[in-house]
């Protein structure tokens, strides 16, 4: 059976922006210090416990390498190390990890340095850490090559900071030249496709998943409502999970949406309907009706119906103008793509964060 074709799907190059045209194009991660992530965990180290919280500094080294190699340090197993999140490579960043307290003792942690990690803090914890376990992170972002107008700059940054930025899934979520979105769709078409892993295998599924989001959300950019509530809409509350349907649109919801109290939802598509209804439960239903098979893939896969903001908000976005381009830093809440900043500051860049 020969692979089935792709729906037409709108690439991440090619989604709604909300805030206007690019202010220029700009270069980003000519040197790994050009692009830093620190990471910000819910909770403070408990003090005491049979686990290790590592605080590491990572230069062009991704999540999952360093994993492996302080688990060959510490003489434990890679999967009994946690983290919270995924970092890039083509980084320096600061994120934490546990490990099990080691029998023979804390290891000579220095020998990573060669591999570009460096372990700065250790902390007795109780437990490992959990995917997820983050309140956000803070970018310092140096995009070269960017000169954008002085004035135009700070309108946007003034702009973002006031509406925020459509909380598009970032391109990377997709696989190189959207793989994960065709593998996904061959999988959901009863094609063949390769024996993987779990792990693979669910990459796939969540490219699908995105995609379906984004593309209901890139309708909303483009009718301009995607940070404002409409009749049918599911709520969130900022900072959770929390959301509520919306019956009437009134000053009051209006207010709250406009201070970034609350965020307007998308589909994360899984098993049961979306909790939407009338007008903005058809926008989302039109947008599964052009990727047949696809909800109802992911529901058989097991993944359950939730819902994600529409919007994402920037906290403390400053861009200063420095020698060959300008100097960006921000803080994003857990589970958001810096590119969905960025795009809406500049185009052209050469690398997708």
């Amino acid at each position: 059976m020969s692979q089935p074709p792709l729906p037409g799907h709108t690439p991440f190059a090619q989604l709604p922006r909300a805030h206007g045209a690019p202010l220029g194009r700009g270069r980003l991660r000519v040197e790994p210090e050009d692009f830093q992530v620190e990471e910000r965990l819910a909770f403070e180290p408990d003090g005491d416990g049979e686990h290790l919280l590592l605080w590491v500094r990572k230069r062009e080294a991704n999540t999952e390498w360093a994993a492996r190699r302080l688990a060959a340090c510490a003489g434990v197993a890679v999967s009994a190390v946690g983290y919270a999140g995924l970092k890039d490579r083509h980084a320096v960043t600061w994120q934490w990890f546990s490990l099990p307290r080691p029998r023979a003792g804390e290891p000579d942690w220095s020998v990573l340095a060669a591999d570009g990690i460096e372990v700065l803090e250790v902390h007795a914890h109780r437990r490992k850490l959990r995917r997820g376990a983050l309140v956000g992170n803070r970018f310092r972002i140096l995009v070269r090559d960017l000169a954008a107008d002085p004035e135009a700059l700070a309108e946007r940054v003034a702009a973002i900071g006031a509406r925020g930025v459509p909380n598009y899934f970032g391109e990377q979520r997709f696989g190189r030249d959207g793989g994960n979105l065709a593998q996904a769709h061959a999988l959901f078409s009863g094609a063949p496709v390769p024996r993987v892993s779990r792990h693979v295998r669910g990459l796939w599924l969540s490219a699908a998943r995105s995609q379906l989001f984004n593309e209901v959300l890139a309708g909303r950019v483009a009718d301009a409502c995607w940070d404002r509530p409409l009749a049918g809409d599911r709520l969130q509350l900022d900072g959770c999970n929390s959301h509520f349907a919306v019956e009437t649109v009134d000053e009051t919801l209006l207010t709250r949406c406009a201070r970034l109290d609350v965020h307007p939802t998308g589909p994360l598509w899984g098993e049961g309907a979306p909790p939407s209804r009338d007008a903005v439960l058809a926008r989302e239903q039109a947008v599964a009706a052009a990727f047949p098979g696809w909800p109802e893939g992911l529901a058989a896969a097991g993944l359950a119906q939730e819902r994600r903001a529409l919007r994402l908000p920037v906290f403390d976005l400053v861009a200063e103008q420095v020698d060959g381009g300008v100097r960006l830093a921000f803080e994003l809440p857990a589970g958001a793509y810096a590119t969905a900043v960025l795009r809406e500051l500049l185009d052209d860049w050469n690398d997708a964060a």
